[in-house]
Formats: structure tokens, C-alpha cells, sequence
């Protein structure tokens, strides 16, 4: 297989460059700090050697050795560096051979072949939905060669075609297939080097505190060799910021390099749809993950979490519209970014990967194809793919610990129960996403109405209205941060709004404009929830039922108006009972204590509100119920004088916790139950009309 030659960009060459100065800026700086640190270290060595022998006595002899150990210390802190490793957890990974997959090993070496590298050292299976090359580093690294290994997660390959897989392990193999990707290597070691000065200390600091626990007399050199250090570090900490943004802004051109490689290989269709899927198969592995987290208390498993993972994938898929072809969901980029309306971009100099839509919209302009590409899943280019993924799915639960004998939930078990909680969670595909993170806006639902004739269902939710709430929340998100930019808390000099470059003193007057388009946004999204009001309530009088719809939004506002005071009891309690993780001096804690009692007292009152509102009752659990009771007994006290009583703020946190818990499962229920009344109108309508907006087939599909 022939790689054609690629250029590289005239971008990726200036941060090449710009990443070469930084490197050879912090060699100096570091050069020079060296020697200084060689010529204090001869002259502290040199100076406690002449006291000692001009009088040789304990004293002399205690301060000539410490005043030796202020420049050995200092020179120990700039050279430790050289003695470290960075060695990668292999715990969770299962090493596989070309005898074990020889078509894996076989779609690997084509592509080593291709992109014209070295074949990896080892080839590891990992159970997460990733791919990566690694390697064990340290200083010396930057002088010899270093052979890579691959990791392929087993909830990557389950969820990728055939192409997709071979796409994916290009782009990897692709960071290396130039000699220019040994720039970001030693720029990635000369971060390491610097973060070791500043952060990894834990192995020094103990050294220090050996050499001082030996004479109190060495206290006085400890501390200098400290502010030398300290000193030391402030000029690193402004190196290691330049070195940085170097680092990622060259991080971000490799991975659009290794993008290209990879679309010369298999075309950039595969690689562009495995990373319009991604995001969805990631959250469909953690779904089953967080599933098992809440089944350890009853000891049981999954078999194959691979299995489960594809029966969620595609249960979401069906969910949100998206085609199926090939046994894998296909995402497009209108769909991914349908709820995605912000129009300001700004170049995140600290972001390593550039996102997803600039990756897609680079392979795009490429415009490769290559011919030949079949739908055939990654799951069948291993022997045995069942058995692998049952062999990493019992990777992941030995690290749990069960209470007693663990029982497997049956695929179909998982899937019913999983398919139930998750609609009990949800809002009806009726309203295409307009509730999902909104409530109607308030209104005076006596006041006077639009009475609007024919009102149509689809117009009201409707994908251009879904999109002004989306519109409405991201104009939210950018105007906050543009009066950042005005406040120098976010550091640009300059970013694009609509395709438009502005500059930092723009900010202040763009933000004032997009408030006047927030408000006319807010007027035709109040107007719209208006018209569904008196479309549902219309339909309630048509049905001659019980005039209920009106006390369900008067319900519905009434819970949004006291959610967010009652919500702050608990964010209020807890910022104030952060002073127990820190030490904390034992008056100052009797006195955190006395100020939180009133914000106790409110907790206790919102407490028994939601106890006794019956309109929430099916929401309380019986472990919610059973912590409020004990946290109600009795009044309790934190602290004894000298001592935190864990149990009782184990009570507090407990209590607090499902306070807030059950807040938002009310809140959600008063809000869905709204939602599923409007849902029962609509299908009661559709069964005894035939000329329905909607059939009741399409909604029984719901």
C-alpha cells in the first residue's frame, strides 16, 4: 500500500518553529540557573569546609554541614529531574499477539506499512471506548529512541465499522510518521522536566524533611535553599506557560497531520463518521457503566458490557432520529450540532485537541476517497469477539467489591429496565427537544391570550422553534463570556462572532447588542409557549374534560419560582461546611459552626415542605425518607472541642445530599407530568380524528 506524500502546512511549520524557540529559550534560561546553582553549591561546600577546619568543634561542624547542604539541595532540586520516570498503569490492559488476532495484526501492519513507521512494541486492549499510542518516558527519552505501544478499547471497536477501526488506528500511527513529530516529543519531556520542578516534589520534600529532622541548627539552610527554590520556580512557572501554549498549539496541528494521514489511507469518510459517533458511543458505555455502579448493593453483573453498550447506542439512536446502516447508527453534522447555536469562536490556546467540527470540516476540505470500503463491523476482524469482550468486561468488575455471591443480568433484563428508567427520565419525542432544558416561560395564563385560530401541533415544536431556545441559551453563554473578555478574566486578544474577527474592546459593545437580540429571541419564545398553552388548553375543552391544564402551569411556575432559593440552601450549606477538608483552628471551627445554624434551620424547614407536599410523594425513596427522619431526630452537634463527630456530619451530608436529590426529582416530576397530560390531549385527539396533526400510529411510536 503506497502513503501519499503529505505537505505539511505553513501553520504546522510556524508552531514547529515557535515550539523549537521555546525549547531552546527554556535550555538557556535553564543553563544559566545551573551554573549559578553549580557556583552557589562550590561556594556553600567550599565555605562550610573553612569553618569547620578554621575551628573544628559540634557547632562549627553542625553549621559547616548545613550551610554545604544549602547548595547541595538547591543543586539536588534542578538535576532530580534526570533521575524520574514516567511509567504507564498497564493494570486495566490486556496484551494480545499477532497469534491471538492475526487480522488485527494484519490490518496493523498494512497500516505501519502505509504510513511508513515503526511497528508498535506491544499491542494492549483496554475495555474504554479510546485508542492510543504510548510509552514509558523519562529525560533520557529525548536522547534514545523509544519503542511505542498501541491500546485499543474494546467500547471503540464495538462501535466502529471496519474502515472506521483502520481510520482510527491510522490517525495514531500518523503522529509519528514524520521526523518533525519528535519536535512535540521533546517539547512534551521539556514540560515534563519543568513540571517536575514545580509540582512533583513529594520525593524531595520528604528528603528535606529527613536532612532537618537530623539537627535543628539545619533549619536555617533549609529555609534559604527553600526561597532559592521558590525563586527558582517562579521563573519556571513563566517558562512552563510559554513552553505550553507552544506544546498545544503544536499538539493541535499533529493531530489535523495525523487526520490527513489517516484520510490517505482509508479516504476521510471513515474517520469523519466513527468521530461524528463518538460522543455517542462514549455516553452509551458510561450509561451501562453507571447502570452496574447502582447494582453493587445487590451483587450483580454484566456478562458482556458490549452487548448491553449496542443495545444502548442503538436505543438513543432511535431516540434522537438518527439512521442505522450497517448495524451503526450514522450521525450527521446538522444532527450533532443541532443543539449547538453559539457563533463565537475563540482559539483556546490551552486546548491540545482542536474539536470535533474542526477536525470534520479540515478532513472535508480534503476531499479523499478511497474505493473498496465494505460495512463490515470491527467486531469481526477478532477471532473471537465475544469471548474478548467477556474477558475485558471481567477486567472492569474485578476491581469491585461485592457483599455476597454476584448474579449476571441478562441482556434483555438490562435492556428492559434500562429502556424503562431512561423514558421515566425523559420527555416524549412529541417535543422534539424544546422541554428538554427549558419550562414555559411564565406568563399570566388569565391574562389575555393570543387566540390564534388553527394553531398547528408541528409548527409549535417545530426544529426552527427548538433551535431559538437554543438560540436563546447559547446567546446566554456567549454574552457571559464576552463581558469576561471586557473583564480580562478570559485572555484573548482577539476571537470571531458570526464569522466576524473582533478584538477585545469590541467585546463590551457586542455583548450589549446581542442582549437586545437575547430579548427579541426571549419575546418569540414566550409568544410560542403562549400558542402551546392555548392549543393544549383548546384541545381540553374539545375533549370536554376537567379544566386542569391552567393549575398544572400555575403548578409547574410556582415550583420554578422557589427552586432556585430553595436550591441555594444546600449550595450555601455546603461552601460553608468546606472548612472541615482543611485543617482548621479549633476556635474557628466552633465559630463555622454557630454561623451555619440558621442555614440548618432553613434546610430543616424545606425538608419537612417537601416532605409534606403531596404532589411529590411517588419521588421520595425509602432511603431518602429514612435519612431525612434521622437527620429531623434531634438537633445535632459537629464538633467536641477537639474532635470533627463524623457520624453526625455524616447525618448532615447525608441529608443534604438527598434534600437536593429529591428538589430536582420534584421538580422534574411537577414538569413531566404537565408534558405527559398535553401528550395524553394530543393521542386522544388522534384516535377520534383521522384529519389529526399527528396519527396515533406516529405517537404510539413514542
Amino acid at each position: 500500500m503506497e502513503k501519499t506524500d503529505i505537505q505539511l502546512t505553513s501553520e504546522f511549520k510556524t508552531q514547529t518553529l515557535r515550539a523549537i524557540f521555546s525549547i531552546v529559550v527554556f535550555v538557556l534560561v535553564y543553563l544559566i540557573i545551573l551554573v549559578l546553582a553549580l557556583g552557589l553549591t562550590a561556594l556553600c561546600v567550599v565555605g562550610g569546609l573553612y569553618l569547620i577546619a578554621a575551628r573544628p568543634m559540634f557547632l562549627t561542624i553542625v553549621l559547616g554541614a548545613g550551610l554545604a547542604s544549602l547548595g547541595i539541595l538547591v543543586l539536588i532540586f534542578l538535576i532530580k529531574f534526570m533521575f524520574q520516570s514516567h511509567k504507564t498503569d498497564r493494570s486495566h490492559l490486556v496484551e494480545i499477539h499477532s497469534s491471538d488476532e492475526p487480522e488485527l495484526f494484519k490490518m496493523i501492519d498494512e497500516i505501519v506499512c502505509a504510513v511508513k513507521t515503526s511497528r508498535p512494541k506491544k499491542v494492549y486492549l483496554s475495555a474504554d471506548v479510546n485508542a492510543a499510542v504510548f510509552y514509558d518516558s523519562s529525560f533520557w527519552s529525548m536522547f534514545f529512541p523509544i519503542k511505542k505501544n498501541l491500546q485499543i478499547g474494546m467500547g471503540l471497536v464495538n462501535t466502529v465499522s471496519r474502515e472506521e477501526l483502520k481510520a482510527i488506528l491510522s490517525h495514531e500511527f500518523g503522529h509519528f510518521s514524520q521526523r518533525t513529530m519528535k519536535v512535540g516529543s521533546y517539547v512534551y519531556n521539556v514540560n515534563q522536566v519543568i513540571f517536575n520542578m514545580l509540582f512533583d516534589n513529594d520525593s524531595y520534600t520528604n528528603l528535606v524533611q529527613r536532612w532537618g529532622s537530623v539537627s535543628g541548627y539545619f533549619s536555617i539552610f533549609i529555609s534559604a535553599a527553600i526561597k532559592i527554590n521558590q525563586g527558582i520556580q517562579w521563573v519556571l512557572r513563566k517558562q512552563y506557560e510559554v513552553v505550553n501554549k507552544s506544546y498545544l498549539s503544536l499538539s493541535r496541528e499533529m493531530e489535523f497531520h495525523a487526520d490527513e494521514i489517516a484520510a490517505n489511507i482509508t479516504g476521510f469518510e471513515p474517520l469523519k463518521s466513527s468521530l461524528l459517533r463518538m460522543s455517542l458511543a462514549d455516553a452509551s458505555f458510561d450509561a451501562v457503566l453507571n447502570y452496574y455502579n447502582g447494582k453493587i448493593e445487590d451483587n450483580l453483573k454484566s456478562e458482556n458490557l458490549y452487548r448491553e453498550q449496542t443495545g444502548v447506542m442503538n436505543f438513543l439512536a432511535e431516540r434522537n432520529g438518527f439512521s442505522i446502516k450497517g448495524n451503526l447508527p450514522e450521525i450527521s453534522m446538522e444532527e450533532q450540532g443541532k443543539f449547538d447555536k453559539s457563533k463565537l469562536v475563540i482559539k483556546n490556546q490551552w486546548a491540545s485537541h482542536p474539536s470535533t467540527e474542526e477536525r470534520i470540516e479540515r478532513l472535508e476540505r480534503l476531499n479523499i476517497s478511497v474505493p473498496g470500503k465494505s460495512n463490515q463491523l470491527a467486531n469481526d476482524v477478532f477471532k473471537n469477539i465475544e469471548e474478548t469482550q467477556r474477558l475485558l468486561t471481567n477486567k472492569i468488575f474485578e476491581s469491585v467489591t461485592y457483599s455476597g455471591e454476584t448474579k449476571f443480568v441478562s441482556t434483555e433484563e438490562f435492556q428492559t429496565e434500562y429502556n424503562s428508567e431512561y423514558l421515566k427520565k425523559t420527555f416524549s419525542k412529541i417535543y422534539n427537544g424544546y422541554y428538554d432544558d427549558k419550562i414555559p416561560n411564565h406568563f399570566d395564563v388569565d391574562g389575555e391570550l393570543l387566540e390564534e385560530n388553527g394553531i398547528a401541533f408541528p409548527s409549535l415544536f417545530s426544529d426552527e422553534k427548538v433551535g431559538l431556545v437554543y438560540t436563546y441559551k447559547a446567546l446566554q453563554k456567549d454574552i457571559e463570556t464576552l463581558k469576561n473578555i471586557a473583564n480580562n478574566q478570559v485572555e484573548v486578544k482577539t476571537f470571531d462572532y458570526d464569522g466576524v474577527k473582533y478584538t477585545r474592546e469590541d467585546s463590551q459593545e457586542l455583548s450589549l447588542t446581542l442582549e437586545k437580540e437575547l430579548e427579541k429571541i426571549k419575546e418569540l419564545i414566550q409568544r410560542n409557549d403562549i400558542k402551546i398553552f392555548e392549543f393544549f388548553r383548546k384541545l381540553e375543552q374539545d375533549q370536554d374534560r376537567p379544566l386542569v391544564i391552567k393549575n398544572f402551569y400555575l403548578e409547574l411556575f410556582e415550583v420554578d419560582k422557589a427552586f432556585d432559593a430553595k436550591y441555594e440552601i444546600y449550595g450555601q450549606l455546603s461552601g460553608e461546611l468546606e472548612f472541615v477538608n482543611v485543617e482548621t483552628p479549633f476556635e474557628q471551627i466552633r465559630a463555622n459552626f454557630e454561623k451555619i445554624k440558621p442555614i440548618e434551620e432553613q434546610l430543616m424547614t424545606a425538608i419537612k415542605e417537601l416532605l409534606s407536599d403531596s404532589r411529590i410523594q411517588s419521588e421520595i425513596t425509602v432511603e431518602m425518607k429514612a435519612s431525612f427522619e434521622l437527620y429531623l431526630s434531634e438537633t445535632r452537634s459537629y464538633f467536641d472541642g477537639t474532635a470533627y463527630d463524623n457520624d453526625n456530619l455524616k447525618v448532615l451530608y447525608e441529608a443534604m445530599n438527598s434534600y437536593v436529590d429529591l428538589l430536582s426529582r420534584g421538580y422534574f416530576f411537577i414538569k413531566k407530568r404537565l408534558l405527559t397530560y398535553q401528550e395524553e390531549l394530543i393521542v386522544a385527539n388522534s384516535l377520534h380524528d383521522k384529519d389529526a396533526i399527528m396519527t396515533s400510529g406516529q405517537l404510539l411510536q413514542v
